[in-house]
């Protein structure tokens, strides 16, 4: 892949989304930031991806281990590994991240070439010609525009997390089959806006599917795409098989045969059972125990990332006594976030942290967080805190009552959800019962506050607050799951979002952070990293440096090597 491209010339810049300069901006650097290493215009219609390895090899079936329980299939609207770890690869972006490097760089997609105006308003992408779905329909500007424009504008009854990403666009036009521009109201720093077009979340669907279906793609089991694999069979809770698109556009593509998706739940003695005994080649979430096997094991190999995730129990803010931040306050220093992070230390690598992502540059550094009350190894001065609270809320007795706690069907949600329940009690005499439900009751009764504590794990798509404080924090957000609403943290969301001076923005992300300090929208348990584990044949891919696993899911440069 060359770089050959980066003479600049005005305000004209050709090249890829590269380098160390542009990985950064991806992550959410300003404007200026962006500009100096990132090109605002890109001609890549000769631009032909293939694996990393001069040597792949064609033909073979993958087997590949991972939870892939979908709540729905609608992607879409969808915020978990269940949905997009095995459908990914039924779809293709408008740009992507480039597998060959740990998804760090953003390259052509079904979108040749872009032009992003000086101003910062307007972004005009040029797809490619001969692309097909699977059903055979012809590939055009306007299952683009339909795409987004649900995205970002959903219809009535369907909720889309990434929605908040594209809240500055106001229109989304087709000249023609093969040009899609889409106007914003006002400009955002181009490393959100590429980022954003680039996360594996908004793989492109027909507009005619979307037209068939009202909207709401819950129910259509396979929906068409223009990927390099396309659905077989399926079989709930069991596999789903993936076959190769003898069609794809990306000539040489995919390398593989077929994919066999295995359903196996995070971190569990089954994934890891799996992947040691080799009944499948790849498995993704493992445990730690299984991990360091796999390490010690000639001809396997591991890995471990940091992970797009907050793993945290909501509180129902519509329900008493939750709906009193003191109260909230009281219940987040009654954790003891170092034990919860040590609770699951054989179960799943954690880390612990506030509300901010703890690994990237917008958080408190950790040196820091551990001073702050709530967070120190000695809980005293924490809890004489909560009990305070309490006491101010009209509940020193504690609540009595036990609070409805739903808990996700996952082996670490399991040992925090007991942890949590102990602390709750012996910190400020709160009651709660434990209520175990599948994926899609908890999205499902979340979404419909039929809880009063909920504890999971949502995703963001970018590491950038102005992603996830919207989507999670701000009133009415699609992950704001506690139906909190906070009025001067409301207020400040505009400025993150707008602010190109990094230290003045930075500013306004420490006083949001200093308001839910006071006022938790979640109590934030941990932080998630992952473990992959393969064996040695499994070519083509590179997950040691990856940010989530969300973008880069398409398999398409998967080869074995046997």
């Amino acid at each position: 892949m060359s770089d050959s491209g980066s003479k600049r010339s005005g305000v004209k810049r050709r090249g890829f989304v590269k380098g160390a300069a542009a990985t950064a901006g991806m992550f959410g650097l300003p404007w200026q930031a962006w500009a100096q290493g990132v090109p605002n215009e890109f001609d890549g219609s000769k631009f032909q991806l293939k694996a990393a390895e001069p040597n792949a090899k064609a033909g073979g079936v993958l087997k590949y281990a991972i939870t892939s329980r979908p709540p729905h299939f609608d992607f879409h609207q969808s915020g978990t590994i269940n949905s997009l770890g095995s459908q990914g690869c039924m779809f293709d972006n408008l740009v992507r991240r480039d597998p060959r490097d740990s998804g760090k760089t953003i390259i052509p997609d079904l979108a040749h070439s872009w032009e992003i105006a000086k101003d910062g308003k307007t972004y005009t992408f040029h797809l490619r010609e001969g692309v097909q779905f699977h059903d055979g329909a012809d590939f055009t500007s306007e299952d683009v525009k339909a795409t987004f424009d649900r995205i970002r504008k959903p219809p009535a009854g369907v909720m889309i997390p990434r929605s908040t990403l594209f809240t500055t666009v106001e229109e989304i036009t087709a000249p023609d089959k093969k040009t899609v521009v889409f106007k914003l109201s006002e400009p955002r720093p181009a490393s959100f806006m590429m980022a954003a077009f680039a996360s594996g979340w908004n793989g492109i669907v027909r507009k005619k599917t979307l037209d068939d279906n009202q909207g709401n793609l819950r129910r259509v089991v396979d929906i068409p795409g223009t990927g390099p694999f396309k659905s077989k069979r399926r079989v709930e809770n069991e596999i789903w098989v993936m076959e190769k698109n003898d069609k794809y556009w990306n000539k040489g593509l995919p390398y593989l045969d077929g994919i066999e998706f295995y359903h196996a739940l995070p971190f569990s003695p089954e994934l890891g059972s799996a992947i040691l005994s080799n009944r499948v080649d790849y498995a993704r979430i493992v445990d730690p125990v299984t991990a360091r096997k796999a390490a010690a094991t000639p001809g396997m190999s591991t890995t471990s990332f940091y992970q797009s995730v907050i793993q945290g129990t909501w509180m129902n803010n519509k329900k008493k006594p939750l709906d009193d931040p003191r109260v909230r306050r009281a219940f987040n220093l009654s954790l003891d976030k170092p034990v919860l992070v040590d609770v699951v230390k054989d179960v799943a690598p954690m880390m612990m942290g506030g509300f901010i992502y703890p690994f990237s540059e917008f958080a408190t550094p950790l040196d820091q967080l551990t001073k702050r009350v709530g967070y120190q190894t000695d809980q005293t001065a924490a809890i004489k805190e909560a009990k305070a609270l309490m006491a101010a809320a009209g509940y020193a007795g504690g609540v009595k009552t036990p609070l409805d706690f739903m808990v996700r069907e996952v082996a670490s949600f399991k040992l925090w959800a007991q942890a949590i329940q102990a602390m709750l009690q012996q910190a400020i005499g709160v009651e709660t019962k434990l209520r175990t439900v599948v994926e899609s009751v908890w999205f499902d009764d979340i979404k419909a506050g039929n809880y009063d504590l909920a504890i999971g794990a949502i995703v963001s798509t970018l590491l950038d607050p102005s992603d996830y404080f919207n989507a999670w924090y701000k009133k009415d957000g699609p992950q704001n799951y506690g139906f909190w609403n906070n009025e001067a943290f409301n207020a400040l969301l505009p400025q993150i979002d707008r602010e190109v001076d990094a230290k003045k923005r930075l500013e306004v992300i420490r006083k949001a952070e200093d308001i839910m300090e006071q006022d938790p929208p979640v109590l934030p348990v941990s932080w998630e990293k992952i473990n992959d584990v393969w064996y040695n044949y499994v070519k083509g891919h590179n997950p040691k440096e990856y940010f989530g696993i969300y973008d880069v899911v398409r398999f398409d440069t998967f080869w074995l090597d046997k």
